[in-house]
């Protein structure tokens, strides 16, 4: 009997603490869902420090190399792009946000303008899914092997 008045008063304090453990274990670093940024952390006081005339070189310095660059005519551009991603446990990965710093350059290879460029101003473009036929009969490798011998 005193068994049973034992396991009626410990049982309910038993669960409460597994589940708040549960729920500690949820909400640390390791939980679910981990957050981290791809690419190039683009901060406020770099920014800053790129205005028009500077030299590809200094922005280097403050930027470091950047991810892309562009040459169209006499004009040239770099690219500095961060994407801030979400991952669950489960391999889910959705991307928050995505920010793209392009640096424009002159001929003389001098800043012109900078530019920082959002997930809404970007357009999805469709992706082609069809092949070009090939010459000749469209075979797969096996196909090719089994007809070899």
């Amino acid at each position: 009997m005193a068994l049973k008045l034992l396991t009626r008063r410990v049982a309910p304090i038993v669960t409460a603490t597994a589940l708040a453990l549960i729920l500690a274990g949820c909400s640390s670093s390791g939980g679910i869902v981990t957050r981290h940024t791809q690419g190039y952390e683009i901060s406020e006081s770099a920014l800053k420090q790129v205005r028009p005339g500077q030299s590809q070189e200094l922005v280097t310095l403050v930027l470091g190399s950047p991810q892309s660059t562009n040459t169209f005519g006499e004009q040239s551009a770099y690219y500095y792009v961060q994407t801030k991603i979400e991952e669950t446990a489960f391999g889910l990965k959705m991307i928050k946000s995505r920010t793209v710093l392009a640096v424009y350059f002159d001929k003389n290879k001098k800043v012109v303008d900078k530019a920082v460029y959002t997930l809404e101003d970007g357009k999805v473009i469709a992706i082609e899914t069809r092949r070009t036929a090939s010459f000749g009969e469209d075979r797969s490798f096996i196909d090719q092997i089994l007809q070899s011998f």
